[in-house]
């Protein structure tokens, strides 16, 4: 789950992360009143879940009150595009109106989880900034990795050895140790897969403060952190994925026009794996979970048939917890409630695995059954394909 910037800088300040100061506001009005309360010269900042809103227009700064209400007046109400936001883009809501900082240098740093070594790892680099996925492309090297050992902590080399390479000496090099155990108290305390500041400044008079914030939340961990839950925001959330959520299904829109329903992730993996080894190519990523009934197995086909782009339904279900013949049954029901009207291709194989495939052959609906699924993939690939 992904939060809003102001919302990001709230958490980062109650741990004592400088950030600038300033109030996110949906009016014009508000705009001019803040920006007089912080001094006049401000940053008016639009609000929505995706990167590189500088380069949209997304980012305006203003002299004075007036200019901060005209830039509020532009930037809410308008439709963002970036990058990150795809090709419709997010409508501005809210606008963060916050003070200018005097800049004299800008960095990147972000704590998060790197899975091949199963450990916290720090990302910096000299160049923060709006271009430093760019910089990333082009040089490698100015990306700085620091491992976090469990139970220690960062050592104080490690600290010192990142200070040295972002160039940072006298009180902003002391003030990097502090900044990091707060970051990443902050990153274990939320539950954080992702906890950015680009870009972070060292400010003219020495201090480090978080210009930019980005705070990705661990979905499996949602449960214990009810204020950031309380959060959500589903206007930047893709619908069909919001309403996969709903129902509980797992749920992802791919390129391909195989649509795929399976229970494991894993199998899920593999199941798009061995449709591209077979030539085709999968519309989704959907693993409707062991315990599924003919609710979760109509909306996991409701979801799909929303892609026009789907010529036949793969259907991989492994009977372990969740058994052929409840699947089948469910299976029915579920077609008959989604009126799909492509064919589907079924494999089935465990628990209960014939009466499962009785129960199908048996009905009135045509399903094509196969509990091989190699076979079965590759009738899924030849209809998909037109040359079944």
């Amino acid at each position: 789950m992904k939060i809003h910037e102001y919302q990001a800088k709230e958490f980062l300040g109650e741990n004592g992360i400088a950030v600038p100061k300033g109030q996110a506001i949906s009016s014009a009005t508000d705009a001019r009143s803040i920006a007089r309360d912080l001094g006049g010269a401000v940053v008016v900042k639009a609000q929505v879940l995706a990167g590189g809103r500088g380069k949209a227009g997304g980012i305006k700064l203003a002299s004075t009150p007036k200019k901060a209400a005209e830039a509020a007046r532009t930037i809410l109400g308008s439709r963002l595009s970036t990058y990150q936001s795809g090709g419709t883009g997010y409508e501005v809501a809210t606008v963060l109106v916050e003070e200018q900082v005097p800049i004299a240098r800008e960095l990147y740093l972000a704590v998060t989880t790197d899975r091949a070594t199963a450990c916290e790892t720090v990302i910096a680099s000299a160049a923060g900034g709006m271009d430093i996925e760019e910089i990333a492309a082009k040089d490698p090297k100015a990306i700085l990795r620091e491992t976090v050992m469990p139970g220690a902590g960062l050592w104080p080399y490690q600290i010192r050895k990142l200070a040295a390479n972002l160039k940072l000496e006298r009180e902003p090099a002391r003030a990097l140790g502090a900044l990091l155990a707060r970051l990443l108290a902050c990153y274990r305390e939320l539950d954080c897969d992702l906890l950015e500041i680009n870009p972070l400044a060292v400010t003219t008079d020495g201090r480090l403060v978080a210009l930019d914030a980005k705070m990705n939340i661990e979905d499996n961990a949602l449960y214990r952190q009810p204020r950031i839950r309380d959060l959500a925001d589903d206007a930047g959330e893709d619908p069909v994925e919001a309403e996969a959520a709903r129902i509980g299904v797992s749920y992802v829109g791919m390129d391909g026009n195989i649509g795929c329903v399976v229970n494991g992730a894993g199998l899920a993996m593999t199941t798009m794996d061995i449709l591209h080894l077979l030539g085709g190519e999968a519309a989704n990523f959907l693993d409707v979970g062991g315990s599924a009934d003919a609710e979760r197995i109509a909306g996991a086909l409701k979801l799909i048939l929303t892609d026009p782009s789907v010529k036949v339904i793969f259907i991989n279900i492994f009977g372990g917890i969740l058994r052929c013949d409840i699947f089948a049954r469910g299976l029915l029901e579920a077609v008959r409630q989604s009126g799909a009207n492509v064919p589907l291709v079924v494999r089935l194989i465990g628990t209960n695995q014939e009466e499962g495939k009785r129960i199908l052959n048996s009905s009135r609906l045509s399903f094509t059954v196969d509990d091989d699924l190699e076979s079965a993939a590759a009738r899924a690939v030849a209809i998909a394909g037109g040359n079944a």
